[in-house]
């Protein structure tokens, strides 16, 4: 991709601290964001509060004796995550390039916490940090965070790319770094999201393919040997691979998922009549998707997979659209991460692909995972916004210096 111009404009020296800071924030709001992206995800955080409630009641009820305990912490998580992503969108994104490192260092700082004992344990896996009475997933910010660093790699080395040692390897190292933390948890769902960011992104860059597909190659080995050296991930991949033989043991939640799917026919039962939520393990969150299937139906889920197309498809044309490369590496990134999680979380609720443990953004049952997929959003309408052609107009002289400007131009053109 060809390098932008960074056309923001320096504030006068004469200008106080704090009028460089008021013009800066001016500046960075400058222009509207992409309204079409905003609504959509709107309405997906509204719509995971409506199921989310419709998921957890009973379980709500039975566990806590109160059938709104899920839905209060949702819609508060729902606040604060429709707040972050306001604030996001206001101020330059460019201010987070300097903060590449740091904000990849403390990530990795966090992930190594989870597996030194720290973690909090659900679902025999530590993949939280436990804040009082909130779970940080660490995991979850890993996936910005590298979004965040390759975008800022790859748009510093431009050219450079497509070499071995410049283009690839620090890359890779980085991935593997990440990946084996994520595996340690064990998280092997994000560590096949972080790998795959990592080659859509050094692709669209323009690394070489020949690099990207022997490595892709090389961690599809390294995955097969993980999973035939791991007892618990070969007794899920059997029981996937054959649901009917387990389904009173390993196979039991996918092939109630499955069920769940199945029950709800074209146009579903209606919200708050399914009945597979006795059965169902992890309802409200990780299979929420069976629940959206069971009560609204194909035709409810076909409209849910239609608006997040729409959220990636408005992500593509941000990035596209962009500014410059660092921004347009970042809404690749992002749009990649959310289409790819959405995919994979109906893949495994469906039983396409085996238990992965990966939300459904916006509307699986979590904070960690709303204000991180909130924040994304919040960049992605941060680069939508047009700064340069709102700029632009106030550097240009006016009044007769302007007419001046304008007869030497003409007068140019003639003369040329």
């Amino acid at each position: 991709m060809n390098s932008r111009r960074d056309d923001r404009t320096e504030a006068p020296s004469s200008m106080s601290r704090w009028g460089r800071m008021r013009a800066f924030v001016k500046r960075s709001g400058a222009g509207p964001v992409d309204h079409v992206l905003a609504a959509a995800v709107v309405a997906l955080v509204g719509f995971g509060i409506v199921m989310v409630y419709s998921a957890s009641a009973f379980e709500s009820t039975v566990r806590y004796s109160d059938p709104q305990h899920y839905v209060k912490r949702q819609a508060i998580y729902a606040l604060l995550a429709l707040g972050t992503m306001w604030l996001v969108s206001r101020f330059d994104y460019r201010i987070v390039r300097p903060l590449t490192y740091p904000i990849l260092a403390g990530v990795a700082t966090l992930l190594f916490a989870t597996v030194a004992g720290l973690g909090h344990k659900a679902g025999n896996a530590y993949r939280w940090i436990a804040v009082g009475p909130v779970h940080i997933q660490p995991s979850e910010m890993a996936k910005v965070a590298l979004v965040l660093w390759l975008a800022y790699s790859l748009s510093k080395k431009a050219e450079k790319v497509a070499s071995f040692w410049v283009g690839f390897v620090p890359h890779i190292v980085i991935l593997g770094v990440l990946m084996t933390l994520c595996l340690k948890q064990p998280d092997f769902g994000s560590a096949f999201v972080l790998a795959m960011l990592t080659f859509a992104l050094m692709f669209i860059a323009g690394g070489r393919v020949s690099h990207i597909v022997l490595s892709g190659l090389a961690f599809v080995a390294a995955a097969i040997i993980l999973v035939k050296l791991s007892p618990y991930r070969m007794q899920r991949w059997m029981a996937y691979s054959d649901m009917d033989t387990h389904r009173q043991g390993l196979a039991y939640q996918p092939f109630q998922s499955v069920m769940t799917f199945g029950s709800g026919g074209v146009g579903g039962l209606g919200l708050g009549r399914g009945y597979q939520v006795l059965y169902l393990p992890e309802a409200h969150t990780d299979f929420i998707g069976a629940i959206i299937g069971e009560e609204l139906g194909f035709i409810g889920t076909l409209g849910l997979t239609a608006t997040y197309a729409l959220v990636v498809w408005r992500g593509i044309k941000i990035a596209l659209e962009a500014e410059d490369d660092y921004g347009s590496y970042i809404a690749f990134g992002l749009s990649i991460l959310l289409g790819a999680q959405v995919i994979l979380n109906l893949a495994v609720a469906m039983a396409i692909m085996p238990t992965k443990g990966l939300t459904l953004p916006f509307i699986s049952y979590g904070g960690s995972s709303l204000l991180v997929s909130a924040a994304s959003i919040g960049l992605l309408l941060n680069i939508s916004r047009r700064r340069s052609q709102v700029e632009a107009p106030a550097m240009e002289p006016k009044g007769p210096v302007q007419s001046a400007s304008a007869i030497v131009a003409s007068a140019a053109e003639e003369g040329a």
